[in-house]
């Protein structure tokens, strides 16, 4: 029982005040009190007792969290419930093995360059099975199989050519010639989805970047920032992830004003979930918090450290869609984030939110994304609801996770909302 993570701490601490289950995303499901954030947390802390077996039926009510935070939100003690999830994920995994596709995937993450022909591959092949959908760049199979998570499901698709495959590693935008005048420069973490599917983010930022005359590094050696693993149990696969990112970010921190990732779960993975992943080493611990600060989500550092929002109201073009913005958990939840993006959109665009932004989307990671999809489904109904009560043309998320969910969900709906991340909004204001 040594080597069980000390999940007793957070449980000892639980009050049992019953706050965290008005927002749990779970449980506004099934309503079930086994799988609300203080049912995780009084199992786990029978768990490390020795009171509870992690039998077939634990695996099933720990792997049903959607990790949104919305309990971290509302505690009174601050518990950090997903972590203690994330931990637990990872005993299962050990115990249970991890299913060969997401294996599969995983391995893919940790080979950047297989990965980049498996999805030159699937560019070459996926019109054989997917019929594009190039507006809401999205994707549905040309054949009805009987399967839960295929059956009449908006994918995304993998563009031409990858967004790091695209672009040169140093892209010099300054006019300052003043040596004495300090320039900015800011390299780029794009996210897996971003570099492979929804590349129009990538080149959107690109050009608001040109447009400030922000020199610019595309660190072409980053891998995926572990998410995908983290969140699955694969804690191997985080290790690798991370410590191969962490020494690669070293070399060139220093050069550079910022990390920008137009991501909300890369962001919070690196800046904040590294940090809880290496508690039991601290030299990893040490090297990923000293990075922290300098990584941020684009939306937040281009409000907070450039001139971008009086170039958008004073060269940005007025436009006619109507924006409903959708807050990811690992935005606003994690970071803190929300106002920033809105702030940016609003000087070119109407903003009509929807009834609660906050409220997650369903998104929850592979196995919610897998094996447990009828969960996300039924989540997502409720956010593709709000999103069609609004005026809007345009739907928005800093996050190509919340992307996927959300045009899956909408995709089941009468609607002509598509879905655009700010950066693409603000880019397309630029023109």
């Amino acid at each position: 029982m040594n080597k069980i993570f000390d999940y007793t701490k957070v449980s000892d601490d639980c009050i049992k005040c019953g706050k965290c289950k008005t927002n749990c995303t779970i449980f506004n499901v099934n309503q079930d009190e086994a799988t609300s954030p203080r049912g995780f947390i009084d199992l786990l802390g029978a768990y490390k007792r020795g009171e509870l077996e992690l039998d077939h039926t634990a695996k099933e009510i720990f792997e049903s969290c959607f990790l949104c935070t919305n309990c971290v939100e509302a505690c009174p003690n601050d518990l950090p419930t997903d972590m203690i999830i994330e931990q637990v994920r990872s005993e299962i995994a050990k115990k249970y093995g991890i299913a060969w596709y997401k294996r599969a995937f995983f391995y893919l993450l940790r080979h950047r360059k297989i990965m980049d022909l498996m999805a030159k591959l699937g560019w070459v092949f996926q019109t054989c099975g997917l019929k594009i959908e190039k507006e809401n760049q999205g994707a549905k199979s040309r054949f009805q199989f009987p399967i839960e998570m295929i059956k009449d499901r908006t994918l995304p698709y993998a563009d031409r050519k990858s967004f790091l495959n695209t672009y040169p590693e140093q892209i010099k935008n300054s006019k300052v010639e003043v040596k004495e005048e300090k320039k900015q420069k800011v390299a780029i973490f794009i996210g897996c989805m971003g570099n492979y599917a929804y590349t129009n983010i990538g080149k959107s930022l690109l050009k608001i970047l040109e447009k400030l005359e922000i020199d610019v590094m595309i660190p072409k050696k980053q891998l995926c920032c572990s998410a995908p693993a983290y969140f699955t149990g694969d804690f191997d696969t985080v290790d690798h992830l991370a410590k191969k990112n962490i020494e690669y970010f070293e070399t060139f921190i220093d050069e550079v004003d910022s990390i920008i990732i137009p991501e909300a779960t890369c962001s919070a993975m690196i800046n904040i979930d590294w940090s809880h992943y290496f508690h039991d080493q601290p030299d990893w611990r040490a090297r990923a918090d000293k990075l922290a600060p300098k990584v941020l989500m684009a939306t937040k550092w281009l409000e907070d450290s450039t001139e971008l929002a009086d170039l958008l109201q004073t060269h940005g073009k007025k436009m006619n869609d109507i924006v409903t913005y959708h807050d990811p958990c690992h935005a606003k939840k994690m970071q803190g984030i929300s106002k920033e993006p809105r702030k940016l959109i609003e000087q070119n665009y109407e903003i009509d939110e929807m009834s609660d932004p906050n409220e997650c989307c369903g998104f929850g990671g592979v196995t919610m994304q897998s094996e447990k999809y009828h969960i996300a489904k039924a989540v997502g109904v409720k956010k593709a609801a709000m999103i069609n009560k609004t005026k809007a043309d345009v739907v928005s998320a800093e996050c190509s996770a919340c992307r996927m969910q959300i045009t899956d969900s909408l995709g089941r709906t009468d609607t002509n909302v598509v879905f655009k991340n700010p950066i693409e909004l603000i880019a397309d204001a630029l023109d």
